[in-house]
């Protein structure tokens, strides 16, 4: 049997871990998984180099692409470029700070429409859970949305106004009806609205404004509702480890509960940001060295289920680089394209394997949507595919970076692991200006070509451990 593509190496990042094997793949997808040596024929043939790991591409499930309405900010274009080139072949786009917002069917194919002829890899979309929509919640689910995104405080922009508990607990009641996911940005306005406001450019201002209080008790917010409703419910950007405790002991009660948190909460940490340093502005803050720590624990007991990039950009106006007033300031971290850079250069000084990573990047975030096809290297999966040198080492040069603005609070900081292909339904991924995007966009159980119908997608049994 001759395949469309085979990928042959040292070290294959299979589901039972890096091994000697050979991938065939047909049709975009995964048909074979052979012991290297069996000389899988191939129309095309990557040998990969000893250095060199081949992984599943990693899934996104948080991303601020902001087109249309915002896309001076960042688009579908730059964004999936930046994703690819950092080995992310999966996106899933937040209903906001796009214009219009993504709380009814109107907008989501709004925002479809730009999508489909700029995605350079596969995009899927949030809805948006805001005051008076809940009529609009199960035609979005009915057209493909992966869930659901609220605010328990302002989102930052006018048009995505934030619910209050009691709300976001009758829209759950509704969501859990058709088994949808409320995935919440969990910080209480109340508590917010009692800290000191934030000024100037000093760092200990703006972390002293976002308390792991308001944290903690929106978080609290968000377990009981779901406890109630019955409904799933994921907390995103987890960023005080105070909350740890309480999401491990409603996960044993059996609350319906996940967790996310972001690189930049586990590579930065509070001490070491200058004064004006808006670049590291971001909602909840990045607090201190032990609560980073502590995250990490988390991951690794399995409290917080992902890794998630939150990349949230902005133009380098709106960071406000010259005053560096973080009273002011646009508060996001653009991180799209360095990830996994940044996760394994992390992981690895705490002798954290990167199976491990790939696992919390890629399989996870793929189990939280329900991509039953996307996040592993086994048979009857999607071809996405990286190419990845864990020891090669760069250094991080905004200039370089895919991200519309070249804006990155990591900027001259020393990085392990470079991306060296991305690989996507079976065909490499080309990031150049003039390629020809050729992504798919993606919906709650099927898969939109750009240039052709709608498929609906299999949905593979179950996959044995690869020997």
């Amino acid at each position: 049997m001759s395949y469309d593509l085979v990928v042959r190496g040292r070290r294959i990042m299979t589901t039972a871990g890096e091994q000697p094997r050979e991938v065939g793949i047909t049709d975009g997808r995964i048909v074979a998984i052979e012991p290297l040596g069996n000389d899988l024929d191939g129309t095309r043939v990557i040998e990969l180099t000893d250095d060199e790991v081949l992984l599943p591409g990693l899934v996104d499930t948080h991303v601020h692409v902001n087109e249309p309405g915002r896309t001076e900010w960042e688009g579908f274009a730059s964004a999936t470029r930046a994703a690819a080139a950092g080995g992310v072949t999966t996106i899933v786009d937040m209903p906001l700070n796009s214009i219009p917002p993504t709380v009814d069917v109107g907008a989501l194919e709004v925002k479809r429409k730009v999508a489909a002829e700029q995605a350079f890899v596969d995009v899927g979309f949030w809805g948006g859970a805001v005051p008076g929509n809940r009529g609009d919640l199960r035609g979005l689910h009915d057209e493909g949305v992966f869930g659901f995104k609220c605010f328990l405080l302002h989102s930052g922009v006018d048009e995505f106004p934030p619910l209050d508990a009691d709300e976001m607990e009758r829209d759950m009641a509704e969501l859990a009806t058709f088994d949808a996911v409320m995935i919440v940005h969990a910080e209480d306005s109340r508590a917010i609205d009692k800290a000191p406001t934030a000024h100037g450019s000093a760092y200990s201002s703006f972390l002293a404004s976002r308390p792991r209080g308001a944290e903690n008790l929106a978080i609290a917010e968000v377990i009981e509702r779901a406890r109630w409703t019955g409904a799933r419910a994921h907390v995103l950007h987890v960023s005080s480890s105070d909350a740890l405790p309480m999401l491990a002991t409603a996960r044993r009660d059996g609350v319906r509960i996940t967790a996310e948190t972001c690189p930049h909460y586990l590579t930065l940490f509070a001490e070491e940001i200058a004064d004006g340093a808006t670049t590291h502005k971001c909602c909840p803050p990045i607090r201190e060295a032990s609560n980073r720590e502590l995250l990490w624990e988390g991951l690794l007991d399995g409290t917080i289920d992902c890794i998630v990039s939150d990349h949230s950009p902005s133009t380098a106006e709106l960071k406000l680089l010259e005053s560096g007033d973080f009273g002011l300031a646009w508060g996001g971290v653009s991180s799209l394209q360095l990830g996994l850079s940044l996760v394994w250069s992390e992981a690895r000084r705490r002798g954290i394997g990167l199976e491990q990573v790939v696992r919390w990047m890629a399989a996870k975030p793929a189990e939280l949507v329900g991509l039953t096809s996307k996040g592993r290297v086994a048979l009857g999966y999607d071809a996405d595919l990286a190419v990845f040198a864990p020891d090669e080492a760069f250094v991080v040069d905004p200039q370089r970076l895919h991200h519309k603005n070249k804006v990155s609070a990591y900027s001259g900081r020393s990085l392990a692991g470079v991306v060296r292909r991305t690989i996507l339904a079976g065909v490499d991924v080309d990031t150049a200006a003039d390629a020809e995007p050729r992504g798919r966009l993606l919906r709650r159980g099927s898969v939109e070509r750009v240039t052709g119908p709608v498929v609906r997608a299999e949905v593979p049994g179950p996959v044995p451990e690869e020997g």
